[in-house]
């Protein structure tokens, strides 16, 4: 064969085909860096505390995945941000006052239970964080519902406990929350840059935004999961939120309120535990928040990000199996005549 041939040879290989530079470790490291934005809001509002549950939760998922690796004589794999991002969303779903223990057990429980013994990166079924916060919540309930006002814990634990926005809204109305912030106006500006009660991770909505959008530029999150979460949850906001009939509800609360931006952008998106098909991620992202607002309205807790987030993984796997796309050039099989 001449020289001239070889060069138009037909190579036929394996997948991938189509080869890219990025890498696991590259795209957990910018999700680590798009969640800066709120961990330093987190750290403004609540202090020293924001930075020590949140290392704890870090310090233990990254030792958890470890040593469990090399007890079970697998290749370690902590450097690819996973088992720090873990315990970082983990840290941001806490609230600042919880004693140590409280990071320790729900780290392990995430890296170790829900990750690891799954089979690692890639095999869980459901968000590691997510489980380790569901355990934590189940297992120390007043713990895990203690909420302390911003700035407070600059000082000390002797801070003045407080109810969150979603829980005012849901035990005493409408009403009473805007006369806790004064006016309307005065709700939407604590929302949106995080003077409120809550989670380390609920504290500022521009700034989740701000690491949402580093992330959609990167392309390494779609439009598809958050904005139909989020447009679901307005949705029904706004057509049964309110005491006043249908359509008189406020969906901008519940938009900016509790661990919603945080659930959208940066847990709901997982890789491992959502449809891979754009249309099956419509659909995740409607369903979660619909039970979001089906627990927020109905249920027994004021907010429903983290359990509906945890039930639609349960179903990825069937609406990829039931939106797989048409196969062009494929035969359907005739059946059998009887």
């Amino acid at each position: 064969m001449s020289t001239e041939a070889k060069t138009h040879q037909l190579v036929v290989s394996v997948s991938p085909h189509v080869r890219d530079e990025e890498s696991i470790a590259r795209i957990m490291w910018t999700v680590n860096i798009a969640l800066l934005p709120a961990f330093i809001m987190a750290v403004y509002y609540f202090g020293p505390r924001a930075v020590y549950v949140t290392a704890l939760c870090i310090a233990t998922s990254v030792l958890s995945e470890y040593l469990f690796q090399r007890w079970l004589k697998k290749k370690t794999t902590i450097s690819d941000g996973s088992a720090f991002l873990t315990g970082l969303l983990l840290g941001m779903n806490l609230p600042p006052g919880v004693p140590f223990y409280i990071p320790l057990v729900g780290s392990f429980v995430a890296i170790v239970i829900t990750k690891t013994l799954f089979g690692g990166l890639g095999y869980n079924i459901f968000n590691p964080a997510l489980i380790g916060r569901a355990f934590l919540l189940l297992t120390w309930p007043k713990l895990m519902t203690k909420w302390y006002e911003p700035t407070a814990l600059f000082v000390g634990l002797d801070a003045k406990t407080t109810a969150t926005p979603l829980g005012i809204l849901k035990e005493e109305g409408l009403a009473k929350l805007v006369e806790h912030f004064g006016d309307k106006a005065g709700v939407y500006k604590s929302l949106f840059f995080g003077s409120t009660a809550g989670s380390l991770g609920e504290t500022s909505a521009i700034a989740l935004l701000i690491g949402a959008a580093i992330l959609l530029y990167k392309r390494y999150i779609t439009w598809h999961i958050p904005f139909s979460f989020l447009a679901s949850v307005a949705v029904i906001a706004w057509i049964f939120g309110g005491k006043g009939g249908l359509f008189t509800g406020d969906p901008v609360i519940h938009l900016l309120s509790g661990g919603l931006m945080l659930g959208a952008f940066f847990m709901a998106t997982d890789y491992v535990t959502c449809p891979t098909i754009r249309k099956g991620q419509i659909i995740f992202g409607i369903g979660c928040g619909a039970v979001t607002m089906l627990i927020r309205l109905k249920g027994g807790f004021p907010e429903g990000v983290m359990f509906a987030i945890l039930l639609m993984n349960c179903f990825a796997p069937l609406i990829d199996r039931n939106v797989k796309p048409e196969q062009f050039g494929a035969v359907k099989k005739k059946e059998d005549k009887k």
